[in-house]
């Protein structure tokens, strides 16, 4: 026990001094600093996730509200949720156009039901730890789906652009845009509507370039406030946003609601907004950890918290909400340190939704589509095709099959397509398999290397046909890694068939004969050395040898090896005085033994003296090398310690 004494009312459990309470201590100033951070990332968040709030609602074909309640949601319900620190959750643009083709077929009545199901199966995902899973997609797929999102959302939002009806699927709006460019040209106020989305994607994509302090303030904000006052000069004539109040747009299910699920139409969405939402998040998730060294993304966890958001959204009516890359990104860049910021940005939006409608019915659709159609051709990034084929051209065709599935058809088949074409790809590349023939006489011999599987077993059996007139067969099989067993059976069915048939000699040598046959020639040759009298008779030096029989230096055909099965030089003995004979040969690269002159045989002996101390002894190289066992005489004649230390 210490010695020291603690002083009365200092210790840990020390009472209160009679003269007041405790002084509290500051707070640290990490946390002030943290707190601090955190705000300031909350309001660039909220300025720029409610543009893309409102424009998801309307690329959705929704209230704008609906769009504000999914953004609350995923600020104040999820951001308090394990998972991931940095991401922030809201209306995702890439569910958009799925949204729009199930409300213009069902309603909006059966989009709280169908959202409120797929939230239900994320959390089973996330209590099920299939989160994990979600990594091991191919990047190519991946690409290839974020692509497939980006380009209808450009198509749709070309619409927008110039206050125009799209007409529906992917197709359909690209077969109809000759017709509104024949629109614009003929309406001066679908013209005006074209300038200023026009301008306002060229802003997004310039913003970046402007110097700091003004280029940290985001690019969709600052189009939506010049937007909204250039839309207000008479000069422009452009359709503006459309703002319900935010309580009557909540539309709580019941479970009378619950009835449209059993159409097989809407279990199909139910699946596909579990997958493409899961996927978006954890996705997003992967890229947002890249971007921060602090705590990774529990994936399990944040399926499970995407989960409960997606419940309540459904719950309410809303949207469906994912893990939003931009938002998370501007996050992290804005400098928020914990879960603060991602919350204080959901207690914007409701308190802008509840106090400030009015100011949102002031922002043109126009500038709304012009920040989607640029946040879509992030998305689609068509360098990303280029680069993906100068890598690897099997991982950019699985890309551009993908994403052209998901275009003509829908995001969840395009994306099982690719994984399809991912897997085939894997197989045939695992399925390499190079085979040589060699022939000589009546002598014919193949050897196969690579990956035989069923895929090759066409030119399997042309190999074995084409040497099936010769009387002696050899097929070397142990160059392959991986033989199932269609060819397996197809090798050894051939084999017997050649024997029945009076083949002189038909071997098969496959992968795990190899250490049995190498075993065996090792154990003949060995029995034939022991056979050598002129090996194994003592000689006068061994006699004389200070512990008795000497080991017989050998030569492998890699170089200074030791041992009893191949002797590539004469044999040379220790003499009367303990002189090792590797004085007096030197060895070249291939084993060979070649004698050196007198004058250097000098500096290659060993320090004296040599047996002396058997354990510790100094050879010709420049560092000592030490062997603690003894050489005895009951011991192998191999384990000299004189021969181990050479090769040291």
């Amino acid at each position: 026990m210490s010695s020291q004494r603690t002083r009365p009312g200092t210790g840990r459990h020390a009472k209160r001094s009679a003269g007041g309470p405790a002084k509290k201590s500051p707070p640290s100033p990490a946390l002030t600093s943290s707190i601090g951070t955190d705000l300031v990332a909350s309001v660039v968040v909220f300025l720029v996730a409610l543009p893309l709030c409102i424009g998801v609602a309307a690329a959705s074909g929704v209230s704008v509200s609906l769009g504000i309640i999914s953004g609350i949601v995923g600020g104040l319900i999820v951001g308090f949720l394990p998972g991931s620190t940095f991401q922030v959750s809201g209306p995702a643009a890439g569910l958009a156009v799925l949204v729009l083709e199930f409300t213009t077929e069902h309603g909006v009545e059966l989009l709280g039901p169908v959202v409120l199901i797929s939230g239900l199966l994320q959390m089973v995902l996330g209590m099920l730890k299939m989160g994990r899973l979600f990594q091991s997609i191919s990047l190519a797929v991946v690409q290839g789906m974020l692509a497939g999102i980006g380009l209808p959302l450009i198509l749709s939002q070309t619409y927008a652009l110039v206050d125009s009806k799209q007409l529906g699927a992917a197709l359909k709006n690209l077969a109809g845009l000759p017709n509104l460019a024949n629109d614009v040209l003929s309406d001066g106020q679908k013209g005006g509507a074209l300038l200023l989305g026009g301008l306002t994607v060229a802003l997004c994509f310039l913003w970046k370039k402007v110097p700091a302090p003004l280029g940290r303030v985001p690019a969709p904000l600052v189009a939506v406030v010049l937007g909204s006052l250039a839309a207000s000069l008479p000069v422009f004539d452009v359709k503006k946003v459309v703002v319900d109040d935010m309580l009557d747009a909540i539309d709580v299910v019941g479970p009378t609601d619950l009835g449209g699920l059993l159409d097989p139409a809407v279990l199909m969405m139910v699946v596909t907004f579990t997958i493409i939402a899961s996927a978006e998040s954890l996705f997003s998730a992967a890229a947002v950890d890249r971007m921060h060294t602090g705590a990774r993304t529990q994936y399990n966890k944040e399926l499970f918290s995407q989960g409960v958001g997606n419940t309540v959204c459904g719950l309410l009516g809303a949207l469906p909400m994912t893990a939003v890359i931009v938002r998370s990104a501007v996050n992290v860049q804005a400098g928020g340190k914990t879960k603060t910021s991602r919350v204080l940005h959901g207690a914007w939006l409701l308190g802008f939704g509840l106090l400030l409608p009015g100011l949102l019915g002031l922002i043109p659709v126009t500038v709304l589509a012009g920040i989607l159609l640029h946040a879509g051709w992030k998305l689609f990034n068509p360098p990303a095709f280029v680069d993906m084929w100068k890598a690897d051209r099997g991982e950019g065709i699985v890309m551009f099959i993908t994403t052209l599935a998901i275009v003509v058809a829908n995001l969840l088949e395009g994306v099982l397509a690719g994984l399809a074409v991912a897997i085939v790809l894997t197989v045939l590349r695992m399925s390499t398999m190079t085979i040589r023939k060699s022939t000589e006489g009546d002598f014919a011999r193949l050897e196969l290397r690579g990956n035989a599987t069923f895929l090759r077993l066409t030119r399997l059996i042309d190999a074995l046909e084409s040497v099936s007139g010769a009387s002696r067969v050899e097929i070397d099989a142990r160059g392959i890694v991986h033989l199932d067993m269609a060819c397996l059976s197809e090798i050894e069915g051939w084999a017997e068939q050649r024997r029945k048939a009076g083949a002189e000699h038909v071997a098969v040598m496959l992968r795990g004969d190899q250490s049995a046959r190498e075993a065996a020639e090792a154990a003949a040759e060995e029995s034939q050395l022991d056979a050598d009298p002129s090996l194994t008779a003592p000689s006068e030096s061994a006699i004389a040898h200070p512990y008795g029989t000497e080991p017989t230096p050998h030569l492998t055909a890699s170089g200074h090896g030791h041992g009893a099965a191949h002797q590539s030089s004469p044999v040379r003995r220790h003499d009367q005085h303990g002189n090792h004979p590797h004085a007096q040969w030197g060895y070249d690269v291939q084993g060979e033994s070649t004698e050196i002159g007198d004058e250097y045989a000098g500096e290659l002996s060993p320090s004296p003296p040599m047996f002396d101390q058997p354990a510790h002894y100094q050879p010709w190289y420049p560092q000592p090398a030490v062997d603690p066992r003894r050489w005895e005489t009951s011991g192998d004649a191999s384990l000299h310690p004189y021969d181990e230390g050479h090769f040291r």
